[in-house]
């Protein structure tokens, strides 16, 4: 029998790893660790590392796990497999997630993937990037003293819609079904929770749906559709459609989830006991609470290490003491008064329950209704303080017009009358000062016609926003040194003059700090039209600053000047920088 070379071995036990983690046999690869890793050359070692690192992730042993994940991407960036390097930060980004990990940490590996995505053109790692990035900025916390909080939600809410949006470009470009199902699922929430326009959330959640059925070629993940039929019943229900919720959940019931079935049937329980509440069906709605308490003191106790065929042998006496007793003809009457006086208990009490829940619901709708006719008024004041605003730029661009027509028609119209009389000179005996009077008055006339040029056509009068924008980042791209790349979406159509020429100012602002004070060599300037409001987003991979330190005193950096804009158009802007880290600063106008 021919003995096995070198590398037949290797290739032997990372097949009998991928073998094992496909049937979950977890432990036995972890087992692999001091028999047959010692023997693999560095490129075979990290293919086994990171299996026994996602071995041990899937046994709930995260510390462990990040442990080995590090070693296997130590040893990818010595080999230089920048498409491995890439998937790594990615798992140990979701890993760190999942822990609640300090920002700063995992923050760093979510990053290395837009590094590594980007330069090197992974097209897939680079849309996971953009989904995660989405998923960061949608579950981004907001400070509660925030003046204008629900400007901020809004804010968030559309930044993360936009690199869902652009995820999903990436993942129809590389046919990655499970990708668009997710991004979908993403989408569809943005729209219902943020947003709270269930029908196009609803829209959404039927597409992924829909993308999840056509892929016939991979295993299905059935928490995913699980996932999609509950949110489906969340959307109908927020829009009040109780019949449509009903079906989406009773679907998602009969589901047995291979993982996580508890907890998912209890948030289920939980969603269907509310919509029987608000549909005033008592006897559904308690039926469910009812479910839903029982399942939850169920995850308690197997919390708290209780064995879980012991809690079901304890649930299942129970009930075979209660129809024992049942049978018992000496207490049967007073069976039946205690169980109806225990009846009449319960269902006053969730009565009770129910009218208090109902008026603490009228007080909170009566709050809401007091601070929306607030902010009404607020919306009158801001729209008379625009207006004004408006009215000013209107009136500063009426009087640029006026003085470049008077400069032009009258004074420039003189000028040429009074070099045809000083071309009478000519004629006379003095050549000496009829060439040097022509020379002036040229001088004067080409003079007065470049003040009116300037005066009287901007590069935004004559483009608009966006190629004026487009013009100015390639003059001042410089090649090998400064790039700076334009993407928009959605701005076929001209805006307002005045706006225009405020956005393009803003932008020639941050563009003048991220050269001067970050010394950036790349910026992105992203232009949405949200066709409700502009989102202009410039980001740039400079030295960043510490955003702590700006404060509305001292904003620096033409910070104070951009931020004044903005409020005189009633928008929002957001900064978030980190030292070394670039910068990104984020403005939306309402339109």
């Amino acid at each position: 029998m021919a003995q096995l070379t070198f590398s037949q071995k290797e290739n032997l036990i990372l097949k009998k790893i991928d073998s094992l983690y496909t049937l979950e046999k977890y432990k036995n690869i972890i087992d692999l660790n001091t028999s047959g890793l010692s023997e693999l050359n560095s490129n075979y070692k990290a293919k086994a590392l990171f299996k026994i690192a996602k071995s041990y992730e899937n046994l709930n042993k995260e510390d462990i796990a990040l442990k080995y994940y590090k070693e296997a991407l130590e040893i990818e960036k010595a080999l230089r497999n920048f498409e491995k390097v890439t998937e790594i930060n990615l798992e140990i980004y979701l890993l760190l997630n999942s822990q609640n990990s300090l920002n700063s940490e995992k923050d760093n590996y979510l990053e290395e993937v837009h590094k590594y995505a980007r330069s090197k053109k992974l097209n897939k790692w680079l849309a996971s990037y953009y989904a995660n990035y989405g998923v960061k900025l949608y579950e981004k916390k907001f400070d509660k003293n925030l003046k204008h909080r629900k400007d901020s939600i809004k804010t968030y809410a559309d930044s993360s819609k936009y690199f869902f949006e652009k995820a999903l470009v990436l993942a129809l470009k590389i046919d990655s079904i499970q990708m668009q199902t997710n991004l979908n699922i993403n989408l569809a929430s943005t729209f219902s929770r943020k947003y709270n326009d269930q029908d196009s959330a609803i829209a959404l959640y039927e597409k992924a749906l829909n993308i999840y059925y056509s892929d016939t070629i991979n295993n299905k993940n059935i928490n995913t559709e699980f996932n999609i039929l509950n949110n489906l019943g969340n959307a109908y229900r927020r829009k009040k459609d109780y019949q449509n919720a009903l079906k989406f959940y009773n679907k998602a019931e009969s589901f047995k989830l291979p993982k996580l079935d508890r907890k998912s049937k209890k948030i289920l329980f939980s969603n269907i006991d509310a919509t029987y509440y608000y549909m005033n069906d008592w006897q559904n709605a308690y039926d469910y609470l009812y479910k839903y308490d029982s399942i939850k003191n169920i995850i308690n106790l197997k919390e708290q290490n209780a064995s879980i065929i012991d809690i079901e042998e304890k649930y299942n006496n129970e009930k075979l003491r209660a129809d024992n007793l049942e049978l018992e003809a000496e207490d049967a009457k007073k069976r039946t008064l205690l169980l109806s006086a225990l009846g009449f208990i319960i269902f006053g009490s969730i009565v009770f329950l129910l009218i208090q829940k109902n008026t603490k619901k009228k007080q909170k709708l009566a709050e809401q209704e007091k601070e929306i006719q607030t902010q009404k008024l607020a919306t009158v004041l801001k729209e008379q303080e625009l207006n004004a605003i408006d009215a000013m730029i209107e009136g500063q661009e009426k009087e640029r017009q006026r003085i470049a027509n008077d400069l032009h028609d009258d004074l420039g119209g003189l000028m040429a009358t009074v070099k045809l009389h000083f071309n009478a000179l000519k004629d006379k005996k003095s050549p000496e000062l009829f060439n040097k009077t022509n020379s002036l008055i040229d001088e004067a006339y080409n003079k007065v016609r470049s003040v009116a040029h300037a005066k009287n056509s901007g590069v935004i009068a004559k483009h608009g926003l966006l190629k004026s924008i487009k013009e100015m980042a390639s003059k001042i791209s410089i090649s090998n040194k400064l790039n700076i790349e334009v993407i928009d979406y959605g701005l076929d159509n001209r805006l307002e003059n005045s706006l225009e020429l405020t956005i393009f100012r803003i932008t020639q602002e941050l563009v003048s700090n991220a050269i001067k004070h970050a010394e950036a060599s790349e910026i992105t300037i992203h232009l949405t039209n949200h066709e409700d409001s502009i989102n202009l987003m410039v980001e740039d991979n400079g030295k960043g600053f510490d955003t702590s330190q700006i404060t509305k005193t001292a904003k620096g950096m033409g910070i104070g000047s951009i931020d004044k804009r903005v409020e005189h158009l009633d928008g929002k802007m957001t900064i978030e920088s980190e030292k070394n880290k670039g910068t990104t600063v984020i403005i939306d106008i309402p339109l």
